[in-house]
């Protein structure tokens, strides 16, 4: 199947890939971005040494933790947005009131969430060997995490598609839906 291109459609819009750990939001992300031929960031490269540390200890972060964090990430979509750029940004996402926050970077901001059961993501999680996040904090994730509501701009993807099953989808959604359509 062919996939139509998004660029033209979406000249410059902003994508936050969420969801809970182990539920691929970076490889996804990057493969979004390639896809669109767009701007890639990772979320967890812009924590603090400290809240890696504590993670990595088996420490859930707490909103105090993650201010500083989440401030930096609406500035980056902020700054993407000021400058006409497009950008996948991959951020866990998964309060509300943090993707409220981070919209108010960009209005218009897109959450692709990556939905899985922790099963799933457990055995993903079990198998990677090259992330600070331990197994031990899937369970926190699970109970902080609030499914985008039908008001926000958002997409739900199952992952237990394939990757590139994932992706069409989601651009045919881009392309299907107004919704998805924004404002510089």
């Amino acid at each position: 199947m062919s996939i139509p291109s998004h660029q033209a459609a979406f000249p410059s819009t902003r994508w936050v890939v969420m969801g809970v750990s182990g539920s691929g939001k970076s490889e996804f992300g990057k493969r979004l971005a390639t896809r669109l031929g767009v701007a890639y960031a990772e979320g967890d490269d812009y924590h603090k040494a400290e809240n890696i540390a504590k993670m990595k200890a088996g420490s859930p972060l707490t909103d105090a933790d993650r201010t500083e964090w989440l401030q930096t990430l609406q500035w980056r979509i902020g700054a993407a947005k000021e400058s006409g750029e497009s950008l996948v940004l991959s951020c866990s996402s998964l309060k509300r009131r943090y993707r409220d926050f981070l919209r108010q970077g960009d209005p218009f901001v897109v959450f692709i969430h990556l939905a899985g059961d922790s099963e799933l993501i457990g055995a993903r999680m079990r198998a990677r060997t090259d992330h600070f996040m331990p197994l031990g904090l899937l369970a926190s994730q699970f109970r902080d995490l609030e499914p985008p509501e039908r008001d926000e701009r958002a997409i739900s993807l199952d992952i237990r598609k394939t990757l590139d099953q994932l992706i069409a989808e989601v651009l045919l959604k881009i392309a299907n839906t107004s919704k998805f359509k924004t404002n510089n």
